[in-house]
């Protein structure tokens, strides 16, 4: 499932996804290994972060590794619609449109929680907040940021 602006980016998604590929060889590498070990198999990974080139690679290379992919944006402003839609060309349950109101970015979070990741890749802990809201904390995940660590703290 996916909400997403427009399925007929995915083109333009795809191209902006393989130059950045080639600008992470690091990644590149753990994605061709982790194809052939498969460490993520049946493990569901939400991840809460800006939907770039950048990040789709990183999504790529979990899903190589066997992981069950959801992924919304942390920031309306954030997310490259071709990107978005690429990603869910290629199956990845991506609810991210850029500029979306603040009531469709919250149940865009929401979707992803109702997934209930294992674990979680947050970029301001809005993705563990709405998981401990319904009682399902992850087993684990990242928060990339100071205010998201804050939140955090709160939640201990």
């Amino acid at each position: 499932m996916a909400d997403i602006r427009d399925a007929g980016l995915a083109g333009d998604g795809r191209a902006r996804i393989e130059w950045a590929d080639a600008q992470m060889p690091v990644l590149r590498s753990l994605g061709e290994r982790f194809a052939g070990e498969r460490p993520l198999a049946g493990v569901k990974v939400g991840a809460c972060l800006h939907v770039t080139s950048e990040t789709a690679n990183l999504v790529r290379t979990l899903r190589a590794g066997g992981a069950e992919m959801a992924l919304c944006a942390p920031n309306p402003l954030s997310t490259q619609d071709d990107v978005a839609a690429a990603l869910a060309d290629d199956g990845v349950e991506v609810h991210a449109i850029r500029g979306e109101d603040m009531d469709a970015w919250a149940a865009h979070v929401v979707a992803v929680a109702a997934g209930e990741p294992q674990i979680t890749l947050d970029d301001g802990a809005d993705l563990v907040t709405a998981l401990h809201a319904k009682g399902k904390p992850p087993g684990g995940g990242t928060e990339e940021t100071t205010t998201g660590l804050v939140r955090l703290r709160r939640l201990e």
